[in-house]
């Protein structure tokens, strides 16, 4: 039996494209990336010296920095915050460890008028500060032992105080809440968030401490706190 030309060339063409599977490349992880991105734009903003020199100064002993790019708080009457960002730990010499994600949350009742979008930079300058936020959730002004001073632009004062502080507060706030106090605000690490980074088993002292994840988005920012 003669078989046609096109009919053989059209089966091996078959045969050939059956078995192959086209195996697409992981979707970037856009919006924590995202996140950790807007974080190194708001530690540029804050240690730039401009608004903040004392931030800098800071800096150079610090243990940690936690930074939340945009807490956003309004209502009114009752007032609530909420807001994302990431923590990164140094514990050798300009060697930073990879962000660990957090939330940051807080409820609030009084005489509230318009909204707020701030920007935060904590510098957590002590051990005891740095242990107190991986260790659990963390609530400003609830922690033993633990203390925090607040500087935000055009607030005197703050900045005084700030060298027996275990966490110092750097914060850009635009709006009417400008100024207001985080007093009362919890910190939180996001495991969901920290295990689409990176992976399970991604816990915050895995990450931040024992140094057992990595995620090359993040390089950008640590290289960036790697001038401190």
């Amino acid at each position: 039996m003669k078989l046609d030309r096109r009919t053989v060339l059209a089966g091996a063409a078959a045969a050939f494209a059956a078995p192959m599977i086209v195996t697409q490349p992981a979707r970037a992880d856009a919006k924590r990336q995202s996140l950790v991105d807007s974080c190194l734009a708001s530690a540029a903003k804050v240690l730039s010296g401009k608004d903040f020199p004392d931030a800098v100064r800071l800096m150079s002993g610090a243990r940690g920095v936690l930074i939340i790019p945009e807490l956003v708080q309004g209502g009114f009457i009752i007032g609530a915050a909420g807001g994302r960002g990431v923590l990164v730990a140094r514990t050798r010499p300009n060697d930073w460890s990879y962000p660990v994600f957090y939330g940051m949350g807080s409820g609030s009742i009084g005489l509230q008028i318009g909204g707020k979008v701030s920007e935060i930079v904590f510098i957590i300058r002590t051990e005891k500060g740095l242990q107190a936020i991986l260790d659990h959730k963390f609530k400003f002004g609830a922690e033993a032992g633990v203390t925090m001073v607040a500087v935000g632009i055009g607030l005197e004062g703050g900045s005084t105080t700030a060298g027996g502080a275990d966490i110092v507060a750097f914060s850009n706030s635009a709006g009417l809440f400008a100024g207001a106090s985080i007093e009362g605000s919890y910190l939180d690490a996001d495991g969901d968030w920290n295990a689409l980074y990176y992976g399970q088993g991604a816990t915050t002292k895995a990450i931040a401490l024992d140094r057992k994840f990595s995620n090359p988005g993040a390089e950008p920012l640590r290289q960036f706190l790697a001038k401190w």
